[in-house]
């Protein structure tokens, strides 16, 4: 273990004369002032004054191969993967989850290992498991239902915690908690480490790679308090079951947390900036019958949508929490809402829920000369190296920007170790191409775990090929590849084929709303991309993913068996559908007409 020599009691004494009550109120922190992230922003002040200091032992016996920044799901894979075969180094995983408040229980951290959205996930199944509605028939008390929700929560994500630590345990990697950052020295070959305590320790290391995430973007002029105004991380450490919530935005984030809180009783309204809901969301990417699809269910499920809008003027009452938050309404850009337009809403709660960004401003990059961009992202080259002059430190996943995603991340990381640690074999096996096509846009290769110009972030973002999305709202949704507007907007002669739920066995009987689309070129047959809204959307996108970088047709998969009463049989429909678009057109008519027909019967 590295040894930390700490400031001393007379010494510490002395300099905390000087300091502010504020700061010395950190020294005896409860668990909830904890989070609060001016204690934090104190600290790492404190660690900048004392540097000179807090000394520590650097022999090369102490140094490790490589110290990780950040226990998201990035920080802890790379971790596993460095400590395993084939590079067996020795690994340290330095993690502030109290800096954030992310997924607390008490002293425990419920977020290592975990995606930005495990909260939301977790909450999402409960949601599925438990009803609101029969608890509180049963008479408990709000706080009860609330703390039956929350007990769910917790145990799955105590469960995938446990996992993570046993895990990295195993492999031999080195936890060490606190707030990580480069000395003012401009050196890179050590960090400073600010614990709980104040006390800081030096981490020596031959090379660092900063995988901190990101945070919501806040807007200014919100009142955020972490108790009735909300951001995307801040919502998991609500104490209540809001019995109505205004949510802004139109991602993937507010979509979900939109259907969550609809799931779980709660009245909602969600607020867009754009007039058309679907449009808002092809602008994430989504297919247009797949965006559709989407704001329809939102609409059948009773969320309000206010379009064209957005929030002026927050009223937060102070003095309790039952009273509530009165949220003026205005048009896009300051203009006026269109006529008949809510002017004015009373909710429990409100989220904001409109983007993330970079979590690097407590790492001193400055003084490590890395450089980054407008957003705080970092810049990297096409081995995922920083600017930094050793050339030691590296990045990967939401540190560098967009798609901000946990599973593009975990590649990133990966091909960071192979640039670190990799022999030019492996490095060149990563820069072999699949690429056998004329047109350059519609190369497949290896797929973001490839080395080159796939790494820098706005390529990535913008190819299509390199990672799928998924949405996890009820119903999910899920794409990889173009879609039909990408293709002709490649000069290329697209077709669709599409398969409705309701028209395979197990879609009928168990979930029959939702759809499956394959884009393909209309000359070779081959499939392009998949698009899928509906149970599971997020698993059955992965078959639909191998169709497209294997270059099958819709022949091919016309001609694949697939086990009956499965999702699967819809890749078929959809296929077949492709080759005969009237006859598929006119079963899907009939399909939804008995699905409306079925609705209608169903309401009281």
């Amino acid at each position: 273990m590295v040894e930390s020599k700490i400031i001393s009691t007379s010494t510490l004494s002395v300099l905390l004369i000087c300091i502010p009550h504020a700061v010395l109120s950190f020294v005896t922190l409860s668990k909830t002032q904890f989070f609060l992230h001016q204690r934090i922003d104190e600290a790492v002040r404190l660690r900048k004054e004392f540097s000179s200091l807090v000394l520590s032992s650097s022999s090369d016996e102490n140094e490790y191969d490589l110290a990780i920044i950040g226990a998201g799901p990035v920080g802890v894979q790379s971790a596993l993967d460095a400590a395993s075969s084939p590079y067996n180094k020795k690994v340290c995983l330095i993690d502030a989850p109290r800096a954030s408040g992310m997924l607390m229980n008490g002293e425990e951290d419920l977020s290592i290992g975990g995606p930005t959205g495990l909260f939301s996930k977790a909450l999402r199944d409960t949601s599925k498991s438990i009803s609101v509605e029969a608890l509180r028939g049963m008479g408990l008390r709000e706080k009860s239902v609330w703390n039956e929700i929350i007990s769910n929560c917790i145990d799955l994500a105590s469960a995938n915690a446990y996992d993570v630590k046993r895990q990295l345990e195993f492999a031999g990697v080195t936890m060490i908690e606190g707030l990580a950052s480069f000395p003012d020295s401009g050196g890179t070959q050590s960090l400073f480490v600010t614990k709980k305590d104040l006390s800081v320790q030096t981490i020596p290391a031959k090379n660092v790679l900063i995988a901190s995430g990101s945070k919501p973007f806040r807007p200014g002029g919100i009142p955020f308090d972490g108790k009735r105004i909300f951001d995307s991380d801040s919502i998991n450490q609500i104490s209540y079951l809001p019995k109505s919530i205004a949510i802004t935005g139109s991602g993937i984030i507010a979509i979900e947390y939109a259907k969550i809180f609809r799931n779980l009783g709660s009245e909602v309204t969600l607020i867009i900036r754009d007039r058309s809901p679907r449009n808002a969301l092809t602008k994430i990417g989504l297919d247009k019958d797949v965006a559709s699809a989407l704001v329809a269910d939102l609409t059948l499920s009773g969320i309000k949508i206010e379009r064209g809008a957005q929030v002026s003027d927050f009223y937060v009452p102070t003095e309790t929490l039952t009273a509530p938050i009165r949220l003026k309404l205005e048009g896009k850009n300051g203009m006026p809402l269109a006529t008949g337009q809510t002017e004015e809403l009373l909710v429990d709660a409100y989220l904001a829920a409109v983007g993330r960004k970079p979590n690097t401003g407590s790492l001193n990059l400055g003084f490590a000369g890395i450089d980054v961009d407008e957003y705080g992202g970092i810049l990297v080259d096409s081995n995922l190296r920083t600017s930094a002059k050793a050339g030691n430190v590296y990045s990967a996943g939401d540190v560098l920007g967009r798609p901000f995603l946990a599973s593009t991340g975990v590649a990133q990381g990966r091909a960071a170790l192979v640039s670190i640690f990799g022999s030019q074999q492996n490095k060149a096996i990563l820069d072999q191409s699949q690429c056998s096509d004329n047109n350059e846009k519609l190369c497949v290769d290896l797929g973001i775990s490839s080395a080159g110009e796939s790494f820098d972030p706005a390529s990535l973002a913008a190819n299509p090929f390199s990672f799928p999305t998924g949405v996890w709202s009820s119903p999910e949704a899920a794409f990889f590849g173009l879609s039909k507007q990408q293709a002709e907007e490649l000069g290329m002669e697209a077709g669709e084929g599409m398969a409705l739920y309701a028209e395979c066995l197990r879609g009928r009987v168990f979930s029959p709303n939702g759809l499956l689309k394959l884009v393909f070129e209309k000359s070779s047959g081959r499939v392009l991309g998949v698009h899928i809204v509906g149970d599971d959307a997020c698993e059955l996108i992965h078959y639909g993913m191998e169709l497209v970088k294997a270059r099958r047709t819709i022949e091919d998969v016309i001609n694949s068996l697939y086990t009956a009463v499965t999702y699967h049989e819809m890749y078929k429909i959809a296929a077949q559908a492709a080759l005969d678009e009237v006859g598929a057109r006119k079963r899907r008519s009939a399909v939804g007409s008995y699905l409306a027909k079925k609705r209608r019967s169903s309401r009281p």
